[in-house]
């Protein structure tokens, strides 16, 4: 005769503790490209500024404490059960969705550089756990590499920064545009020593030239290092380096003073000039990394012409945007004449060198 009473529905088997681990790094990274395309979350209420920073700065914390936590309990034998992990895994998980939640309550009308940078912090916030999650999985308990990869894990330094972030776009602006001014500077630099010390790659092939016989020469022509003849600039290149040094510089100048602009006149509740001026000057950067990579030894003429044009083009167009700004309350009476002169000087000395590149 059959049984009255039904047999309970067996409990679910629970994964080991570090499997459990690995499983939420892969769902913590899952969540990695909806925070990348993700829209404010659209609402009825104005934005309270404050209460928004207050809540963002608490869910950090709770994500910090969290990953201490979990490492410290991982970071000593014995590991904990399965059930044990289970409850630390779902708390890590809860932080990170609500910390998540949080940079979603940020509208797009406070600007969208100020958006970019929390997001930013909130991907850096995210992928560091998932980092920790995997470390904590793999790498053997209490060993000197695992001590040394947690205690430098990205997730607290990015929840430690935090506080740091700017708390409006004008803010943001000036943070992006300073950022933009030291890159261009670092390459201005870069190109500048290696003129001075006529020998682009000082440094880069002298621990192996001591260590190669003759003998290694044909070998190393087919490896793809430079040949002798490829180490060295030309007259002709040289001379063609002077306008694109002055180009660069002019550059520098450029983002130098959009910063003053926006540091003095930026309006916080102008956020659409703000997000225009910074989208532009973002592209003044890497258009200069285009142009010094070219000018390094085989140099092509004809790509240096093509990287200057590119990088003029950004230049002016930057220039445009600034001077039709809020930013600059007297265009007529600008710097932007005299320095767009200045890039016209450079981009038709450089039209000049080049040109017998364009007749052959």
């Amino acid at each position: 005769m059959a049984s009255a009473t039904a047999p309970a529905a067996a409990a679910p088997t629970l994964a080991p503790p570090l499997q459990q681990l690995r499983h939420l790094a892969e769902d913590l990274r899952l969540l990695l490209p909806r925070v990348r395309v993700g829209e404010a979350q659209e609402t009825t209420e104005e934005f309270n500024r404050e209460m928004f920073w207050r809540r963002l700065n608490e869910a950090a914390v709770t994500v910090s404490r969290e990953a201490t936590t979990l490492t410290t309990v991982f970071s000593q034998l014995p590991l904990p059960s399965p059930q044990e992990t289970q409850k630390f895994c779902e708390q890590v998980h809860a932080a990170i969705k609500a910390f998540i939640a949080v940079y979603y309550l940020l509208p797009k009308d406070q600007g969208i550089t100020l958006r970019k940078l929390v997001r930013g912090a909130t991907l850096d916030i995210v992928d560091g756990m998932a980092q920790l999650m995997e470390v904590l999985s793999i790498t053997p308990t209490q060993s000197p590499e695992n001590n040394d990869l947690i205690s430098y894990n990205s997730v607290w330094v990015a929840c430690q920064q935090m506080p740091q972030i700017p708390r409006d776009n004008k803010a943001a602006a000036l943070l992006m545009l300073t950022k933009n001014v030291d890159f261009v500077k670092d390459a201005h630099e870069e190109m500048e020593r290696a003129v001075e010390e006529c020998d682009p790659y000082s440094g880069l092939l002298n621990d192996t030239d001591e260590n190669n016989s003759d003998n290694h020469n044909d070998e190393d022509d087919v490896l793809g290092f430079p040949s002798n003849q490829d180490l060295y600039w030309s007259e002709d290149d040289q001379e063609l380096i002077i306008p694109c040094l002055a180009l660069v510089r002019a550059s520098k100048a450029c983002l130098k003073k959009i910063r003053i602009l926006v540091a003095e006149n930026g309006k916080k509740d102008q956020v659409a000039q703000l997000d225009d001026i910074v989208d532009i000057s973002d592209e003044i950067s890497p258009s200069v990394d285009d142009l010094a990579l070219s000018i390094y030894p085989p140099m092509c003429h004809l790509t240096v012409r093509i990287n200057s044009a590119k990088l003029v083009s950004v230049l002016k167009k930057a220039l445009e945007i600034t001077k039709a700004s809020h930013v600059t309350p007297q265009p007529e009476d600008s710097w932007i004449p005299l320095l767009i002169n200045a890039i016209d000087h450079c981009m038709n000395r450089i039209k000049e060198l080049t040109q017998s590149e364009l007749e052959l």
